[in-house]
């Protein structure tokens, strides 16, 4: 949080994560840059991520996941400032992210034209996720925007553990980033646009509050 309310956008500097943690990283975001899906902590659960820009790696993720393809993916970046290069959020969204992100919060904003329909289930909109955890930051920072959602086969529990990770998503995933244990609350899906609320998670009282005072 900055002196004037808002949340930082810059990552978790280097030194304040382990060397074997920044080599992980590393290898994690090489993965993602050569198409392959991986496994990484943020402030709720456990997320897999892959290159959510690519077609391929997208369609790699539902199909590990066993996930509907009418059921949007969202996107995972580093910081504000680097959402708006893939998303073009109005002006509320905007003062919404500013204020909450990073935060398990995920906000539904307009998508970018390189944001694949793959994504989005050619809906023009796409879920946001900037994670308030220095692994998964780091992560999108190196890597781009990843693919932000949790490490589960579909109609399973979300995983706060990489030890109780499906074998189906350890086999695909070609390096799993070890956090330690996650909170386990999942994260509050807002459209600030629509002062809709689409799934209450962690913060979701703040931000029921936040949406009841940007319509007055």
């Amino acid at each position: 949080m900055t002196d004037d309310g808002e949340h930082s956008n810059d990552p978790t500097p280097e030194g304040d994560l382990s060397l074997a943690t920044r080599e992980s990283i590393g290898r994690a975001a090489r993965a993602v840059s050569a198409g392959d899906c991986v496994v990484y902590p943020t402030e709720t659960v456990y997320g897999l991520g892959a290159d959510a820009l690519d077609p391929d790696a997208v369609e790699m993720v539902f199909e590990t996941k066993g996930r509907d393809r009418d059921a949007p993916l969202s996107m995972g970046v580093a910081g504000v400032d680097d959402a708006l290069e893939h998303a073009r959020p109005s002006p509320t969204a905007l003062a919404f992210m500013r204020a909450f992100l990073p935060g398990p919060i995920t906000v539904i904003v307009r998508r970018g034209r390189e944001v694949p329909d793959a994504l989005t289930a050619g809906r023009d909109r796409v879920g946001v996720r900037v994670p308030d955890h220095p692994i998964a930051r780091r992560l999108a920072a190196d890597a781009g925007p990843i693919t932000a959602t949790s490490a589960n086969v579909s109609g399973a529990g979300s995983v706060t553990r990489p030890t109780d990770l499906d074998d189906r998503i350890r086999e695909r995933a070609a390096v799993v980033v070890d956090g330690g244990e996650t909170p386990g609350a999942e994260s509050t899906v807002a459209d600030p646009e629509a002062g809709r609320i689409h799934r209450r998670g962690a913060m979701a009282g703040a931000v029921e509050a936040w949406l009841a005072d940007s319509s007055e």
